[in-house]
């Protein structure tokens, strides 16, 4: 038991950022072997060809925002700091929260839907446009469905989100669409238990 949190002495503010994310002292060490095993250099950073080498994601049609989802705009490399942050959104909620921890953590239903609508939103402008909705579902479901297809669950999701009706889907709209949805079930890796 003692190697485990010796073990922790290497992992760069280690403390905050269980605190800050929820993770355990454990899956903190087996994120930090995952982190060293992507960093394939030995540079202390990950670039988005050390995500590519992950299998699943490689095989994932929406692989590529995933990805982009670990780097902030003009950002070529990510710490493991940063990266234990992105995978916190992946953590399943907790039902007992511990005193100190951060009101809004990232495995927060708001904060689980606001990762998801950033996939959606590739121009970060707050909206989801016609055109952002059909490149994820082309992506997703490639040659499966045909254009016409597409175009048409493309539609349908548009105006059945679309409270306001300005072609677009917002923030609070991806929300309220997705009321009935088990986000935390959806957004949970269960390697991390």
């Amino acid at each position: 038991m003692g190697s485990s949190s010796s073990n922790m002495n290497h992992i760069p503010d280690a403390e905050e950022l269980m605190q800050e994310t929820g993770f355990s002292s454990a899956h903190l060490l087996r994120l930090y072997e995952r982190f060293e095993f992507l960093d394939r250099e030995k540079r202390g950073e990950l670039t988005p060809d050390d995500f590519e080498a992950v299998g699943r994601l490689a095989l994932n049609p929406i692989g590529g925002r995933i990805i982009g989802a670990f780097f902030s705009q003009g950002q070529e490399t990510v710490d493991f700091a940063s990266f234990v942050r992105i995978l916190a959104h992946f953590r399943p909620a907790d039902t007992n929260r511990r005193d100190g921890a951060p009101q809004d953590p990232a495995n927060s239903r708001t904060r689980k839907l606001k990762f998801a609508f950033q996939l959606y939103d590739q121009d970060g402008d707050g909206m989801i446009s016609r055109v952002e909705l059909l490149q994820v579902l082309r992506a997703m479901m490639g040659i499966q469905v045909t254009e016409e297809q597409l175009q048409s669950i493309a539609e349908r999701a548009i105006q059945e989100a679309d409270l306001d009706r300005d072609d677009a889907i917002s923030f609070d709209e991806f929300k309220k669409s997705l009321e009935k949805v088990n986000i935390d079930h959806k957004m949970s890796i269960l390697f991390l238990r």
